[in-house]
């Protein structure tokens, strides 16, 4: 009789944590779904030291996957620049990340990437590691943000210069083409600058 209580017992318990995980699946906090916004991520800067995204809380965001040897990287760093320029004093940043991923055209290291950016592109918004933004290799941010805006053909980000603007909430408002402008959302910017 004892035996046959203590199995009972013991398949309740065990029907209850099933019930309990089928309801509240488990999510590593590593993964994007555990994420409610850009600010819950780190990442490495440029000379590999963390930077807690929460650092930008309260700003408008653009985050860009960016390469040096690209046929869209002058046109990009230009209008980037311009914007930089012209809204960083507004609560605007641009956040660069690096990628080797399509057609090799980040190929440097770390240093040779700033020297590119910082020197020949005359970047001043902060460039970041050097990234994968695809893959099992994805960077958690990468993750998060192609989950948050997909892209017309799937997550997947299909070129250098795709861009993700962020509100000052930390979500994700809109996903931007490699080949859209920079200066073509300079008025979603704006909006996203004054709003309260």
């Amino acid at each position: 009789m004892q035996r046959w209580a203590f199995t009972n017992w013991a398949s309740l318990l065990c029907l209850g944590f099933a019930f309990f995980f089928y309801f509240h699946p488990y999510s590593s906090p590593h993964s994007p779904m555990a994420q409610q916004s850009i600010y819950d991520f780190t990442v490495k800067d440029i000379r590999k030291n963390d930077v807690s995204l929460s650092t930008y809380r309260g700003k408008v965001l653009l985050i860009v996957n960016v390469a040096s040897l690209c046929g869209l990287t002058e046109t990009n760093y230009k209008e980037l620049n311009a914007l930089y320029e012209k809204y960083k004093d507004q609560g605007f940043e641009i956040l660069a990340f690096p990628c080797n991923q399509f057609g090799k055209q980040e190929p440097g290291t770390n240093e040779q990437i700033e020297e590119v950016a910082c020197t020949k592109f005359k970047a001043e918004f902060p460039i970041f590691d050097k990234i994968a933004v695809n893959g099992k290799e994805a960077s958690p941010l990468y993750k998060f943000l192609k989950h948050q805006k997909k892209g017309i053909f799937g997550d997947g980000i299909k070129w250098n210069f795709t861009k993700f603007l962020i509100n000052k909430e930390g979500k994700v408002v809109d996903r931007y083409a490699p080949t859209t402008a920079p200066m073509k959302i300079e008025k979603t910017i704006q909006s996203l600058l004054n709003s309260s």
